[in-house]
C-alpha cells in the first residue's frame, strides 16, 4: 500500500507529498516547492530510495525545490501536462512575481497525458488531466489506495484560482465535477496547501463545487 508524509514548504506553506511503497521502500516526491534540503532530511529519516519526481502543474510554488533535488538523486521529473510548458519557461517571472528568489530552470524528463500511470514500487498512480487553475494540470489517483493527489484544483472547502494567465474558472469546475468526482466520495485527497478532505465531503459542502450549487 501507498504511505505518504506531507512536508509543507516556504512561505506559502504548499504541500509537498513524498509518498513510498511500504513493500519496496521506492518513494517519489509530488510538487517540492522549495526546501530542498529540508525535503532530503525528510527521505533520509525515512530511509527511502528516491527515484521519480512527479509535478502536478507548473507554478513555482509547486517546482522551486525540483532542480536541486533532481541533481542530487539523479532522478527523472515527470509532469505535469504540456501545456504547462510555457509556466515552466516563465519561472524568473514568476519568481518575481510571488517573491521568491531565483530558482533553476525546471526541464521535465517527460510530460504526462490523460490516461498515463506512474509506477512507485508496487503502487500505481492513474494520471488525469484536470486543466482550469493552469492549462496542464495534473492529478494522480492511487485507486487502490483511494488517495488523490490534485494540486490546486481543489482544496478543502475552496477550489484552485483561476485568474492566472489560461486559467478558466468554467474548466476548472468542469475538471473536478466531471474527473474527480467520479472517482467516488471516500477517495481522500491532498491539496497543494491546506488540509485533507475527500471527494465526498467537499461534494457535500464545497461552496463552489457542491451538488447543491448546480442544483
Amino acid at each position: 500500500m501507498l504511505q505518504f508524509e506531507i512536508i509543507p514548504v516556504t512561505h506559502y506553506q504548499q504541500n509537498c507529498s513524498l509518498i513510498w511503497c511500504e513493500h519496496t521502500r521506492e518513494a517519489a516526491l509530488i510538487d517540492p516547492g522549495g526546501e530542498p534540503e529540508r525535503i532530503r532530511e525528510r527521505v533520509q529519516a525515512r530511509d527511502l530510495n528516491l527515484t521519480q519526481i512527479f509535478l502536478t502543474h507548473g507554478h513555482l510554488d509547486h517546482v522551486g525545490g525540483v532542480t536541486p533535488l533532481a541533481e542530487h538523486y539523479q532522478v527523472p521529473v515527470i509532469g505535469p501536462h504540456e501545456e504547462d510548458r510555457f509556466w515552466l519557461e516563465m519561472l524568473e517571472q514568476q519568481a518575481q512575481m510571488m517573491g521568491f528568489t531565483a530558482v533553476p530552470a525546471v526541464v521535465p524528463t517527460r510530460y504526462l497525458r490523460e490516461g498515463d500511470s506512474l509506477q512507485v514500487g508496487q503502487s500505481q498512480l492513474d494520471v488525469l488531466h484536470c486543466p482550469g487553475h493552469t492549462p496542464g494540470h495534473v492529478v494522480l489517483v492511487d485507486k487502490q489506495a483511494r488517495l488523490a493527489f490534485v494540486g490546486d484544483v481543489l482544496f478543502n472547502g475552496s477550489v484552485g484560482r483561476s485568474d492566472f494567465p489560461r486559467g478558466d474558472h468554467a474548466t476548472l469546475v468542469r475538471s473536478i465535477r466531471e474527473k474527480l468526482w467520479p472517482l467516488g466520495d471516500d477517495i481522500r485527497f491532498i491539496p497543494g496547501h491546506g488540509p485533507m478532505s475527500t471527494l465526498g465531503a467537499e461534494r457535500a459542502t464545497n461552496p463552489f463545487v457542491a451538488d447543491k450549487v448546480f442544483g
